[in-house]
């Protein structure tokens, strides 16, 4: 019997986790005022990086009192400038759940040889912050990209901790709420929640980072796009538009289009509301469909961003060959581009459910997955 494929389609069949689907209605002649071929010194350069900079603080309700700078490399760069540059003063805690989390245990153990406190969880699980000595410097990530799987708040990080915490937090800003007072160090790209184009990450820095910069001098060399300070002072340019090496103004451009479409959808309340509905429109159809469910364990914990999803069906002979097969008839249908599982994690789906996504799309994509699991479970037969 032919399975019967929906009469829908979603208009926008862009799902990728990264870079993501660009805001509702984007046109490249929004981006007509971008200052092409002149000098992100000049004037007006430096006025787009200072307007990108304190536009990121008016949504996210970044205190006064903390740095915010563009930097080279995407979240990874800015990660790794917090890494290389802050550790090394005291203990160190590593927390990972999936793939990144991992990647910055590497450089910390590895490449940076510090022997840190490593604290892991199974993908779909989280590590129990309770269990973690904040006096130490603690690095994680907010959202497991790879995982499905985010911290739910942060109550378990005390106000008087002594180390550091230093979160990448690149798949949870502008989608999630972030306790400011409860993170030292926080990094994002703009490539995902707010699917700007990539190659420019975010770093924002605590009066307590700062301090640390400007009193520990690690023992290693440090590259010079990791530099942020200059005889023991911060380098304050760096945090009000003077960039460590040259920005695509092409991208900083789309960056400040994304942040006043985020303006005009109710600012953070409204983003974090439309990435939750997202998010809640996947998993009421996993509520109603045996076969599939949430990578993530707890509810409590379950992205609203990067949704991941495992199949569950006897029938399924090989778990990752049929969800690649489910992505690929997907892709061909041209409903659904980009879902597979990231290639470390568990065989299944990861759907990008963050704040540029629309619910409808969501509602219409979904029917088109039953379909494709219907599909691949009789050509398996």
């Amino acid at each position: 019997m032919a399975i019967q494929a929906p009469a829908t389609r979603p208009a926008n069949p862009r799902f990728s986790s990264g870079p993501c689907s660009k805001i509702p209605g984007f046109s490249l002649d929004q981006l007509s005022d971008a200052p092409l071929g002149r000098s992100h010194r000049a004037a007006v350069g430096k006025a787009k990086l200072k307007e990108a900079i304190e536009t990121t603080r008016e949504i996210l309700g970044v205190p006064a009192d903390y740095r915010i700078g563009i930097v080279p490399a995407s979240d990874t760069g800015a990660v790794e400038m917090a890494l290389w540059s802050l550790l090394g003063a005291r203990p160190v805690t590593m927390c990972a759940w999936e793939s990144f989390g991992a990647g910055w245990v590497t450089d910390v153990v590895k490449q940076l040889k510090l022997d840190a406190t490593v604290k892991t969880a199974e993908y779909g699980e989280i590590v129990d912050f309770g269990t973690v000595d904040f006096n130490t410097d603690v690095v994680f990530t907010w959202n497991g990209t790879t995982s499905g799987v985010r911290l739910p708040n942060g109550d378990a990080i005390p106000a008087d901790r002594e180390g550091l915490t230093i979160c990448d937090a690149t798949s949870a800003a502008f989608a999630m709420e972030l306790p400011w007072d409860k993170l030292d160090v926080t990094t994002f790209s703009w490539q995902k929640v707010l699917g700007g184009e990539g190659g420019h990450g975010v770093l924002i820095l605590s009066p307590r980072a700062v301090e640390r910069l400007e009193s520990y001098t690690p023992a290693w060399p440090l590259p010079k796009i990791f530099r942020m300070t200059k005889g023991g002072k911060l380098i304050e340019g760096i945090f009000k538009g003077e960039t460590i090496n040259t920005p695509s103004m092409l991208c900083v451009e789309d960056y400040l289009v994304a942040l006043n479409w985020a303006k005009s959808v109710g600012g953070l309340k409204g983003l974090v509301g439309r990435a939750a509905a997202n998010a809640q429109t996947v998993w009421d159809f996993c509520a109603a469909k045996p076969w599939i469910e949430n990578l993530a364990t707890d509810p409590a914990t379950a992205s609203t961003t990067s949704v991941c999803l495992k199949f569950n069906d006897a029938r399924i002979k090989d778990g990752a060959a049929f969800a690649k097969a489910v992505a690929k008839r997907l892709e061909a249908e041209g409903v659904a581009l980009d879902i597979g599982a990231y290639r470390d994690a568990p065989a299944g789906l990861r759907i990008w459910c963050g704040s540029t996504i629309e619910q409808a799309d969501i509602a219409a994509m979904l029917p088109w997955l039953e379909f494709a699991f219907e599909a691949e479970i009789e050509a398996q037969a």
